[in-house]
């Protein structure tokens, strides 16, 4: 069923004459006739009555009246709706580690809607491996994860997170220069364990001693971790943007520690092969802040 045939049958129901109609979608009167006819050899009835030039709907034509209405109404707003998301940005589907969510995104995003003002945002938590294979299959546009490469993944470096040892405000490690590592085990532990390889370096840290850290809570959740050492329940090795706050306001402190190289968590941005260019650049020209 033709669409202009239903537009016509609306349109002369409307103005009572094939010839304003003719006027209204600058056609031919001819052509509205012949539109209207097409329409009745289709439903195999007659829809108007013709009374000189006016015309009105037949007993079938107004039992068909509010389908075609129906019909023309649900075409106009499909329409509308394509037209619209011609013009206006798409949904932009994030995926990203609890860390990216917690510390970086709530910083990122507003910028990202100052850029793009019409941009629709779903933001989905997850780890690694789920965001990946969720880009990979075209669930998710651009995702924050730990360092990754894969044949089919656009994947750049977004920023480094030191790892290191944090102190409540008045533990008595706090002040000293550098602390051996026979030292800190005599103190009781809150580890925090996100599940990245580089954190095993955190691990072999203290392979060598005689005697194993007094770790006395674990968890998997650096909020968690974070709230433990500030109600001193302990040392616990954190990730730098989830302490910033805490450090700048003197409620935590970094340990240092003796011959003990550097431990970082690196974050990648992933999406397809050549998508998402655009908002791409954009997080990398915004990432100076989170850049260690």
């Amino acid at each position: 069923m033709n669409i202009e045939n239903i537009e016509a049958f609306v349109y002369v129901y409307h103005y009572g004459s094939f010839n304003k109609v003719a006027e209204v979608l600058f056609l031919s009167q001819p052509s509205v006739t012949a539109r209207i006819q097409s329409l009745e050899r289709e439903l195999d009835i007659r829809l108007f009555d013709r009374l000189g030039k006016q015309v009105q709907l037949t007993e079938k034509g107004r039992q068909f009246l509010p389908y075609a209405q129906q019909l023309l109404q649900v075409y106009q707003k499909g329409k509308q709706h394509i037209q619209r998301q011609r013009t206006d940005p798409q949904e932009l589907r994030l995926g990203c580690t609890v860390s990216a969510s917690n510390y970086m995104l709530p910083e990122l995003l507003p910028k990202l809607k100052h850029q793009f003002p019409g941009l629709q945002i779903k933001l989905t938590t997850a780890g690694t491996d789920e965001i990946m294979s969720k880009v990979l299959n075209k669930e998710l546009d651009i995702g924050f994860v730990r360092n990754i490469s894969h044949p089919n993944l656009h994947s750049v470096k977004f920023y480094e997170d030191p790892i290191r040892l944090y102190a409540y405000a008045d533990h008595p490690l706090v002040g000293q220069k550098e602390v051996s590592l026979d030292l800190i085990v005599d103190h009781p532990f809150v580890f925090f364990e996100c599940g990245s390889l580089d954190w095993l370096r955190i691990h072999r840290l203290f392979q060598s001693l005689d005697k194993p850290p007094a770790i006395e809570i674990q968890t998997d959740n650096a909020e968690t971790a974070k709230k433990l050492v500030l109600n001193k329940a302990g040392l616990c090795f954190l990730p730098g943007l989830c302490v910033d706050k805490e450090v700048r306001e003197q409620l935590l402190h970094p340990v240092d520690l003796a011959g003990v190289a550097s431990v970082a968590l690196q974050t990648n941005l992933i999406s397809l092969n050549g998508e998402q260019s655009e908002i791409l650049q954009f997080f990398l020209a915004n990432r100076s802040g989170h850049e260690r």
